[in-house]
């Protein structure tokens, strides 16, 4: 680390600390040529997410539209906000973890699934109505037969 007075680059960590909600570390160092102390700042890099939309457009992964659509299967439920954004926390931290930088939506969609059938299995049928967009009340019937043989399998 250079130092910004004399530009000398080489120092020493004095003293190390969590900053910003744990996201950052905060550290004291003292130049070892001029022995002026300066304050750096250590930020992990998030490269981005990209989604493959079904259109073959790609676009930046955004938590905010992930919890939306989750809202809106979730309307009416006695499920929280707070329990959504916690979900969709760790879907994002799924998808962060597989070390995959382009995921498709429809890992994403079920993803989302998966989760909402263990949260709330309305939530689950609403989301999957939009998501495998439905065309008739067979394919409908469909996903709830499947619902219900698994629930049979508990």
């Amino acid at each position: 680390m250079r130092c910004p007075y004399c530009g000398y680059s080489e120092s020493k960590v004095i003293d190390s600390r969590p900053a910003e909600e744990d996201t950052t570390i905060r550290r004291r160092r003292e130049c070892l040529g001029c022995r002026k102390r300066f304050t750096t700042y250590e930020v992990m890099e998030r490269l981005p997410l990209m989604v493959i939309k079904r259109d073959g457009n790609r676009q930046t992964f955004e938590t905010a539209k992930l919890v939306s659509s989750m809202l809106k299967a979730c309307e009416k439920r006695s499920v929280s906000v707070s329990e959504i954004e916690e979900t969709a926390d760790e879907i994002e931290q799924e998808l962060r973890n597989s070390l995959e930088r382009e995921i498709n939506t429809t890992e994403i969609g079920e993803l989302v699934m998966s989760k909402l059938k263990d949260i709330d299995e309305v939530a689950y049928v609403r989301f999957a109505s939009v998501y495998r967009q439905f065309k008739d009340i067979n394919t409908f019937m469909d996903e709830l037969s499947k619902l219900l043989g698994d629930k049979k399998q508990l």
